[in-house]
């Protein structure tokens, strides 16, 4: 069981968007051993992890070094189609919204996706919002790259839902 957060902890972004917000779990992402990000997952109470895409919730990273944006996007598409099968209409404008919603980032940078569990989904960067979208399938895929049985980092999905699972 993870500990109380304290509410100076929980994302400014969440504050009010998901006032009964508390941390489900927690990870670390690495690539051939190095760090690449921490991962957090923000749910309100009752969440259920095989019913993620009709749920509220925030799936917060922190970065541990330097990436670009454009890195960022392209490799979500690749995971996306892990997930779930997609046209290329489809993959354009999802890069595009991703380019977008995703700048560069450094060390100790923070991206946050916060999805409303109706396809609402809306990015922030530092706690800045970077981009928004009203797309379900988007949502659904996207957020199954953490969160999905066909996740590539089984273990940081284990970590991520603890107990929901």
């Amino acid at each position: 069981m993870l500990p109380a957060i304290a509410d100076a902890s929980i994302p400014a972004e969440l504050r009010s968007t998901l006032p009964q917000v508390r941390l489900q779990g927690t990870g670390v992402l690495r690539f051939f051993g190095l760090r690449v990000y921490e991962a957090r997952l923000w749910t309100t109470p009752g969440f259920v992890a095989e019913d993620y895409a009709r749920q509220p919730f925030a799936l917060e990273l922190i970065y541990d070094r330097r990436l670009e944006g454009q890195a960022i996007a392209e490799r979500s598409v690749a995971e996306m189609r892990r997930v779930g099968s997609f046209d290329e209409a489809q993959a354009k404008r999802w890069l595009a919204l991703m380019v977008k919603a995703f700048p560069d980032v450094a060390a100790t940078d923070r991206l946050l996706g916060l999805h409303d569990g109706q396809g609402d989904v809306s990015f922030f960067h530092n706690g800045k919002l970077t981009a928004q979208v009203v797309d379900a399938d988007y949502a659904r895929l996207f957020f199954g790259i953490w969160l999905a049985r066909p996740s590539s980092a089984p273990a940081l999905r284990e970590a991520l839902l603890g107990p929901a699972r």
